[in-house]
């Protein structure tokens, strides 16, 4: 096994495993030599991964920390989302075509994440037994998940949106800072702060 991988806290196998068991059954096995095409990568707090206009050549898998994905519009920025541990980051497009990035990657914490090149995700593809099956399950997955963002955007209420998403991810209130919350959710930051307001009633 890759010197890298048999440094990493056994936690972070568990991630990449769940993910993938999303898609389709993998043994441990399976996964170590899936990683082999991989790279640890660790980035401390507000790094720039990728920039506006370059070319993304990574696919990532978070396995510890915070990355927000972003859209500069004009002088100000909209979230795309919100990765963190056992989620995958990228700037699908720019990965895909090969081409200048119109999204921003950040850390928003300390980050280490298991990263695969363009170039390596071909290899596997073509070398790994299950990899051609595995990688068009995660595009459909990738793409189910983003119609069904838009969906939810559209057919709920700015209340019902933000309940719902305090509900399954309680932990992020802690973890990123309001601002940013609100723009991910497409609110604005005075209703973000009403709604926040009423939940804080709610509990007491």
């Amino acid at each position: 096994m890759n010197k890298a991988f048999a440094e990493i806290d056994p936690i972070y196998f568990e991630y990449a495993q769940k993910y993938l068991g999303r898609f389709m059954p993998i043994t441990r096995e399976e996964l170590i030599d899936l990683l082999q095409y991989c790279e640890i990568r660790k980035f401390d707090k507000r790094t720039i991964l990728v920039k506006e206009g370059e070319i993304d050549n990574y696919l990532n898998l978070v396995v510890k920390g915070l990355v927000r994905k972003y859209l500069p519009v004009k002088k100000s920025e909209c979230i795309l989302q919100l990765a963190t541990e056992g989620h995958v980051v990228q700037s699908e497009i720019s990965y895909l075509t090969r081409t200048p990035s119109l999204v921003v990657l950040e850390t928003l914490e300390p980050t280490i994440l298991v990263s695969l090149t363009y170039d390596k995700m071909e290899e596997a593809l073509d070398k790994f037994p299950k990899g051609e099956r595995l990688g068009r399950l995660i595009l459909s997955g990738m793409f189910i998940k983003k119609d069904e963002s838009r969906y939810n955007r559209l057919l709920k209420s700015t209340r019902e949106r933000f309940f719902e998403y305090i509900e399954h991810h309680p932990h992020m209130l802690q973890r990123v800072s309001q601002k940013y919350l609100a723009s991910y959710l497409h609110i604005k930051p005075e209703t973000f702060s009403r709604l926040k307001a009423i939940m804080t009633k709610r509990k007491k």
